[in-house]
C-alpha cells in the first residue's frame, strides 16, 4: 500500500502537471514565449503531425512567427480540456483535448440578454495532445508533445486509445 507521502506527491505532481498544460493554451493566445523555454525541456518535441519542431528554443519561436501574430491579431484561443494523466515515477504521460476557436466573422449577428450583440465564435479545429513529461530539479517539464486532429485519421484515435488502455 502507498504511505501518506506517496499519495501526497502523487497528488502534488498531479496538480503541477496540470498547472504546466493549462498554462499552455493562454500562452499560446499572448505570444508568451518564455512559457516554452519554462516548460519544456531544451530538446523536447513538438510533433503535430504536419510539422515538427525540436528544441524549446526552436518552440518558443513559434509563437513569435508572423503567422501566429496575425492569429492572436484575429482572435486566437485555445481551449484546452482537464488532461488525464498517468505517473511513472520521474516520468508521465497526459492526454488531453484542444480546440482552437475563432471568431466567427461572417455569422449573422445575434443578441443575447445581458451580453449585448455577437456573431459568436467558431471551433476551427479540435485536437488530442499527448504530453510526455519529466521530473527535473526544477519541477516537471515536457520532453514531448504529439497533437494529432479529431478529423477521422487514426492519429487521434491511436493517442487516445493508448490513454485508455492505461
Amino acid at each position: 500500500m502507498n504511505t501518506l507521502e506517496d499519495r501526497l506527491r502523487a497528488v502534488e505532481d498531479k496538480l503541477a502537471i496540470f498547472h504546466l498544460i493549462a498554462s499552455h493554451p493562454p500562452a499560446a493566445d499572448s505570444g508568451n514565449d518564455s512559457y516554452y523555454r519554462d516548460a519544456f525541456m531544451p530538446d523536447a518535441v513538438i510533433d503535430l503531425g504536419t510539422k515538427t519542431a525540436q528544441g524549446n528554443e526552436a518552440i518558443a519561436a513559434v509563437v513569435k512567427t508572423p503567422e501566429h501574430q496575425a492569429a492572436i491579431a484575429g482572435g486566437l484561443c485555445h481551449f484546452g480540456g482537464l488532461p488525464r494523466v498517468e505517473l511513472h515515477g520521474d516520468t508521465a504521460v497526459a492526454i488531453s483535448y484542444l480546440q482552437v476557436i475563432a471568431p466567427n466573422r461572417e455569422a449573422e449577428p445575434v443578441e443575447l440578454s445581458g451580453y449585448g450583440l455577437s456573431s459568436g465564435y467558431r471551433i476551427h479545429r479540435l485536437g488530442v495532445n499527448r504530453w510526455d513529461l519529466k521530473r527535473t530539479g526544477d519541477g516537471w517539464k515536457v520532453t514531448r508533445r504529439a497533437c494529432r486532429m479529431l478529423d477521422g485519421t487514426e492519429g487521434a484515435r491511436e493517442l487516445l486509445q493508448e490513454a485508455a488502455a492505461k
